[in-house]
């Protein structure tokens, strides 16, 4: 099987994770060369049409969160010109924390608490953040909400290893053939990936 050398461009640490983790366990042989971002949504909106001139070559994956307004009006909004059909522009709906939540076994499991805490429509959840924050503070693992779950009376919105704890999780237990179950983002991003084909272009 061929390699296909693609280029992430990622919100966070943990979008990466779940981007690098999509690559791993789908059919195709997929290098990952380089990984950009890491600042917010902000600096993939000011750079997403120099990725897609530079997809041209190199193919790009590039993941953000929906946050608000629909995925296709996202893309709409923030390319000025058509993909490149070596731009692989998902979105996670509504963000990166309802596809980590799609892996219903392996999330429950990590949290030590029930699977049916956890929907089985995971991006139909109008905060998944909140929501994942909401049941790990049930947690039964003290280290774990320490991690994860902002100190009462913190202003921070997280715990000061969240992004550390879940992108292990991501890597070790999280299974995306069980989560595309349970988000249809999460699957028709994975469903690219897997049909996905290095377009050549020569004297474009």
């Amino acid at each position: 099987m061929s390699i296909i050398y693609i280029t992430l461009a990622v919100e966070d640490s943990l979008s990466e994770a779940v981007a690098r983790k999509l690559l791993h366990q789908s059919d195709k042989n997929y290098y990952v060369t380089n990984c950009l971002g890491g600042k917010g949504f902000g600096y993939l909106k000011t750079k997403i049409n120099a990725f897609n001139k530079a997809s041209r070559t190199l193919p790009f994956f590039v993941l953000t969160d929906q946050d608000i307004g629909c995925p296709p009006e996202k893309i709409k909004t923030w390319l000025n010109c058509k993909p490149h059909p070596n731009l692989i522009f998902r979105i996670a709906v509504m963000e990166i924390e309802s596809w980590v939540l799609a892996d219903r076994q392996a999330i429950a499991k990590f949290l030590s608490v029930s699977a049916s805490n956890f929907p089985y429509k995971t991006d139909e959840l109008s905060d998944p953040k909140q929501f994942l924050l909401a049941k790990a503070k049930k947690s039964r693992k003290r280290s774990l909400k320490e991690d994860i779950v902002p100190k009462t009376g913190s202003t921070a919105k997280i715990g000061p290893n969240y992004n550390a704890r879940l992108s292990d999780f991501i890597r070790n237990n999280w299974s995306v053939h069980r989560a595309i179950k349970c988000s249809e983002s999460l699957s028709r991003a994975f469903n690219k990936l897997q049909k996905f084909n290095h377009h050549l272009i020569v004297n474009e």
